[in-house]
């Protein structure tokens, strides 16, 4: 069975894989509102509502009912600075998200996680991804989709060292470790929307790959 939401959620529209996200809802005829909460202004566009701030003021005033929530939240620990400001965004942030689009309505969530993501892992990059996936299942979602794509590549804003040179060989790896373009990414989120499938489901990197063609 398939569904068509028409009022979406979005968070981390400015990020890689968020902005390709972005410009595909916006382009679907049968959507008819994308709210789009982020630090920075983003493009105007008829059926975008872009509430600009600090994510701690402007979540809890989010309004409207909306149908499914993407969370494209994400960010390195050197980007952040520090451990803890790392597990504030990807743990913190998405799992504050997740509520408040719960209390808004929306019955399917879909969130970027990662390769590797455990809770018992002792790298912390995977742990705290493996947190977030833990504490997002106790939500209770009707439908939760949890995405763990390799290393993503495109162009971003702000270029990250470590995967400009990772990625010309992550695309010679096999299976679910080869790298994924942030584009294919987004496509596989986008068809995962269509999708009705009560409980919780883990698509690996391989799958969203074909998912993503």
């Amino acid at each position: 069975m398939y569904l068509t939401p028409q009022h979406v959620l979005l968070a981390g529209a400015t990020g890689l894989t968020g902005e390709h996200l972005l410009d595909r809802l916006l382009n679907e005829p049968t959507i008819s509102r994308v709210l789009a909460p982020s630090r920075r202004p983003l493009a105007e566009h008829p059926h975008l509502e872009n509430p600009v701030g600090d994510p701690q003021v402007f979540l809890p005033q989010l309004s409207g009912r909306v149908d499914i929530a993407y969370c494209c939240l994400g960010t390195t620990i050197k980007q952040a600075g520090s451990e803890a400001a790392f597990r504030a965004v990807d743990l913190d942030m998405v799992v504050a998200f997740a509520k408040r689009a719960r209390e808004m309505g929306a019955r399917h969530l879909i969130v970027i996680s990662a390769i590797g993501a455990d809770p018992k892992s002792s790298v912390f990059y995977n742990r705290v991804k493996g947190e977030m996936e833990q504490a997002l299942r106790a939500q209770d979602w009707p439908q939760l989709t949890i995405c763990r794509p390799s290393l993503l590549l495109g162009e971003r804003t702000e270029p990250r060292l470590a995967e400009q040179l990772a990625g010309p060989l992550s695309k010679l790896i096999p299976g679910k470790y080869r790298g994924i373009e942030a584009c294919q990414l987004a496509r596989a989120m986008w068809r995962l929307a269509l999708e009705e499938q009560d409980g919780v489901r883990v698509i690996e990197s391989d799958e969203l790959r074909k998912l993503g063609k």
